[in-house]
């Protein structure tokens, strides 16, 4: 295995690691899984903390961290 190979396999599993927690996340806000509120919780949570509507900035936001870890974790628009 040369260096190159090992950098790729390194910045594999990078992806794929941090990719995966921002999917995981951003699936806590959009449908509760892994233990989140899902969509009610975080837009109350979202509400709370001065962003209205909350329920719009929950959806955005999960919709974003699940999209972007997913993209992340893939490999691409990186």
């Amino acid at each position: 295995m040369g260096c190159y190979d090992r950098r790729d396999l390194g910045l594999l599993l990078l992806r794929l690691g941090t990719g995966g927690v921002l999917a995981a996340h951003g699936a806590q806000k959009l449908f509760g899984w892994f233990g989140g509120h899902g969509l009610e919780g975080t837009g109350q949570f979202m509400e709370s903390v001065g962003f209205a509507p909350g329920r719009r900035s929950a959806t955005m936001a999960g919709l974003a961290e699940a999209g972007g870890g997913v993209l992340l974790a893939l490999g691409l628009a990186t």
